[in-house]
């Protein structure tokens, strides 16, 4: 069978067409998985584990346990959220260590009222100083969690279900669905609940492991492109070899937030101050300081001192929103001379290694009960170190930007750089001063003392 020129032409573009769309629901597909998928810690995720513990008369008392395995993201104030539906017609009992938000309609019950019998219900954290009755282990954090690279310990809560109406074997209970994680806002996307070995829970005195009679897991996954359209922090850049600052982007975090923030000498903070001073349980809003980039923390980054074998960056982060402090933070930067660094000042440090050999990212954080409290915009709400790194000569150079950070991450949030073209250039006829490696043990004596003047951009 011949086709004429017109139809070949026709069949062409129809292909071309169909090709095009393919195309496109792949990359689609390719983008959904990836949304979630953050290179600095690949395999970082929060994980709800769910294990019966024994049999009741009409269903079981199970633990639930929630670990944050995320490197360097926290769950901060006013903690998680964790809700699912019901598989069948459950309720719940009882519930030690957590409580659910709603009671649910519960009417037909006569003698013993459940605690919720909602389809889904959603369950948080019990807060600090709970009484010692409704307490369970590793509970009442307030559903804050440290990030695991900071301290396991703190990244772990959980709590102690009652469940009622569900079956009393393995083969009668049904797996909850639709599990939804708010680590406190929108951004976690969870997986089906899948059966998962037996857990082997060891009693407190570590004489004798008990295991549950069944397990699941549900793993939750972080995506910031599903919690906000845009970033919440932004990079500034500075050296001593240039006058100029480099500021962060205009509108960085969203022009949108405008309309809500205020100058320092507005009526709107002198009645903030005030309605501090009564307590609330309610969460505030943020309340943002005008500035041209409109973000909540702007982290800034100067190159201060270039010795012979080592160079000197100081770090600080500014937090401009008057009502939010931010409690256990950490900032995660990503340069290639990370993999040399020789001491770090005011901060903790810990090298990550989301890839084993390479190793060009680190995360610091706070000293405990000195700085691990970003306080609200003020004249405390900034936190500062330094960092001495040693020279590779074959790598270093002051040159095209090479010594400013690739990426940086403030309490998991990617914040936004600066374009490298308005980068401080090394001046043409500049000459390198190289200052000799026994001046460093003096500028370490006056380290402490040494306040670097950040432009409030």
């Amino acid at each position: 069978m011949e086709f004429d020129n017109g139809d070949k032409r026709r069949r062409s573009c129809e292909f071309r067409e169909l090709k095009v769309v393919t195309l496109a629901a792949i990359c689609f597909m390719i983008l959904s998985q990836a949304d979630a998928f953050d290179p600095l810690d690949p395999t970082g995720n929060v994980t709800i584990r769910w294990d019966i513990m024994s049999w009741t008369t009409d269903g079981y008392m199970a633990t639930v346990t929630v670990f944050n395995f995320q490197q360097y993201r926290t769950i901060m104030n006013p903690g998680w959220t964790i809700g699912w539906t019901w598989a069948k017609k459950e309720i719940i009992w009882t519930m030690m260590g957590a409580q659910a938000t709603e009671q649910g309609d519960c009417s037909k019950f006569k003698l013993k009222i459940p605690h919720s019998c909602k389809r889904n219900p959603q369950v948080v954290d019990l807060m600090p100083g709970a009484p010692f009755n409704m307490q369970f282990n590793n509970c009442c954090k307030g559903g804050v969690l440290t990030s695991w690279g900071q301290d396991p310990s703190g990244a772990v809560s959980a709590f102690q279900i009652g469940v009622g109406l569900s079956g009393t074997s393995n083969k009668t209970v049904k797996l909850p669905k639709n599990f939804k994680l708010l680590g406190p806002g929108p951004g976690y996307s969870c997986g089906p609940a899948k059966l998962v070995p037996a857990t082997v829970i060891p009693t407190d005195d570590r004489r004798r492991k008990a295991q549950a009679l069944m397990s699941w897991n549900v793993t939750c996954t972080y995506s910031q492109f599903l919690a906000s359209k845009n970033p919440s922090c932004c990079v500034s850049l500075s050296s001593f070899y240039s006058d100029k600052v480099t500021a962060c982007p205009t509108c960085a975090c969203g022009c949108q937030n405008n309309d809500t923030c205020v100058t320092k000498d507005s009526k709107l903070l002198q009645e903030d101050e005030r309605v501090k001073t009564k307590k609330s349980d309610m969460t505030p809003k943020p309340l943002l300081q005008c500035t041209h980039h409109l973000c909540h923390v702007r982290v800034h980054w100067h190159i201060k001192d270039n010795y012979q074998d080592y160079w000197r960056v100081k770090i600080a982060i500014i937090n401009f929103d008057y009502r939010l402090n931010y409690t256990l933070w950490n900032l995660v930067i990503q340069h290639p001379n990370l993999n040399n660094v020789t001491q770090v000042y005011s901060f903790e440090y810990m090298p990550l290694l989301p890839y084993e050999a390479i190793n060009d990212t680190g995360m610091f954080y706070g000293l405990k009960y000195y700085n691990d409290l970003l306080m609200e915009n003020g004249p405390k709400g900034n936190v500062q170190s330094e960092i001495l790194m040693k020279k590779d000569k074959n790598t270093f150079t002051l040159k095209h930007g090479w010594a400013f950070p690739r990426r940086v991450y403030f309490n998991g949030e990617e914040c936004m750089l600066p374009p490298p073209d308005s980068y401080p250039f090394l001046p043409n006829s500049a000459h390198r001063l190289l200052i000799s490696a026994s001046s460093i043990a003096a500028s370490t004596i006056f380290a402490s003392f040494f306040h670097l003047v950040v432009v409030l951009l």
